[in-house]
C-alpha cells in the first residue's frame, strides 16, 4: 500500500478532497493517506502557515495531494502553493487543459499542456517597498532554471507521444530575462529534432489561444506567463472547475487543482469536485495506477457528458458528493 501525504485545505478544500478520495478507493486502488493542515487554521498553534513537519511528510512520502488553501490577498501570510514549490524544488507545473464532452464551452477537442516554470520569476518573492508610494519586484530568470523546465517540457512531450512545444515569452521587451529563457527554449530544442519547436510572444499567444488553440500542444513558459495563460487555456475546456495541476520535481510530486479555495461556498456541498478528482487521476497516472486512472477518467466524462449528477457550474443542481456518487456508480 503506497502512502500519500494529504493535505486537505481550507475553504471547499475538504469537500472536494474527501470526494476524491472516495472516488480513488472505489476504484480499488489501497492508499495510506497521511492527513496533514496547512493554511490559516495552524498559524495559532505552530506560527506559520506551512509547518516543518507538513514538509517532513511530504519529503518522507514524495507524494503529496492537497486540495486548495485561501492566501490572504494583499497582506497576511505568503501564499502556500509557493512555498511548497520553492521548498521543495517543485520546479514543474503540468496544467492539462482538455475537452470533456457536456461542459459548456464554445471549444471543442482542445487538448492542451501547459508547462510551468514554477520556482522563480516575479515569483521568487524578491520584491521591498522602496518608498511608501513606491513597490519594487525583481523578475528573476536562470539559466539552470530554463533549461530544466525546457527539458522537462520536451521530454514530456516526447514521452506522452506530443509533437511540439511552443515557448512563450516577453522577449522582444524583456531582453536579458525572457531573452534568456527564449535563447535556452532555443539551445534544448536542438536536442530534440523529433518534436516541433516554435516560439511565441506572451501577448500574441492569448490571442492566438482564442482564435486558433488546436494548433497548439505543449506551451512551455516563464512562472508569471504560465500562471496567466493556463487558467485562458482552462476557460478553453470549461473553467477551473475542470483543471487539475501536478507540482513536479525529480523526486517529490505534489498534486493539486489549479482552482482556489472558494471560501464563501465551504460547507454548502455545492462546488465542482471534477478538478480536484482529474487531479487525482494524474496522481494516479504517476504511480503506475494506469487501469484506475483510465476508468476514473472515463467514468468522470460520461458523468459529465449524461449532465444527470453535475453542479451548477456545469448547467446542473447536483451537490459535490452527488457528483462523487454518480462517478463511482
Amino acid at each position: 500500500m503506497r502512502r500519500v501525504t494529504l493535505i486537505p485545505g481550507d475553504g471547499v478544500g475538504p469537500e472536494i478532497v474527501e470526494a476524491c478520495c472516495r472516488v480513488i478507493e472505489a476504484s480499488g486502488v489501497e492508499i495510506d493517506w497521511e492527513v496533514q493542515k496547512a493554511g490559516a487554521e495552524v498559524m495559532e498553534e505552530y506560527g506559520t502557515p506551512l509547518p516543518t513537519h507538513v514538509l517532513d511528510s511530504i519529503r518522507a512520502n514524495r507524494v503529496a495531494m492537497k486540495g486548495p488553501i485561501t492566501t490572504p490577498v494583499a497582506s497576511g501570510f505568503r501564499s502556500i502553493n509557493v512555498a511548497l514549490r520553492k521548498e521543495l524544488d517543485l520546479y514543474a507545473n503540468l496544467r492539462p487543459a482538455k475537452s470533456i464532452e457536456g461542459v459548456r464551452s464554445p471549444y471543442k477537442d482542445i487538448d492542451l499542456v501547459v508547462v510551468r516554470e514554477n520556482t522563480e520569476d516575479l515569483y521568487a518573492g524578491i520584491e521591498r517597498m522602496v518608498d511608501e508610494d513606491t513597490a519594487e519586484s525583481v523578475k528573476l530568470i536562470t539559466r539552470k532554471a530554463s533549461e530544466r523546465i525546457c527539458r522537462f517540457a520536451f521530454e514530456y512531450a516526447r514521452r506522452e507521444g506530443r509533437h511540439k512545444v511552443t515557448a512563450v515569452h516577453k522577449a522582444n521587451i524583456l531582453k536579458f530575462s525572457d531573452g534568456l529563457f527564449l535563447e535556452t527554449a532555443r539551445h534544448v530544442a536542438r536536442d530534440y529534432p523529433d518534436i516541433e519547436f516554435e516560439d511565441r510572444i506572451v501577448d500574441n499567444m492569448a490571442m492566438q489561444l482564442v482564435q486558433k488553440p488546436h494548433l497548439y500542444d505543449v506551451l512551455v513558459l516563464p512562472n508569471l506567463y504560465g500562471d496567466i495563460i493556463s487558467d485562458l487555456c482552462a476557460g478553453l475546456v470549461g473553467g477551473l472547475g475542470v483543471a487539475p495541476s501536478a507540482n513536479i520535481g525529480d523526486e517529490i510530486h505534489v498534486f493539486e487543482p489549479v482552482h482556489g479555495s472558494a471560501p464563501k461556498y465551504t460547507g454548502m456541498n455545492k462546488v465542482n469536485p471534477t478538478a480536484q478528482i482529474l487531479t487525482g487521476v494524474l496522481m494516479l497516472h504517476f504511480l503506475g495506477e494506469e487501469e484506475a486512472a483510465r476508468r476514473i477518467y472515463q467514468a468522470t466524462s460520461e458523468v459529465i457528458r449524461e449532465g444527470k449528477a453535475v453542479t451548477y457550474d456545469l448547467g446542473g443542481e447536483a451537490k459535490t458528493s452527488e457528483i462523487a456518487d454518480a462517478i463511482i456508480a
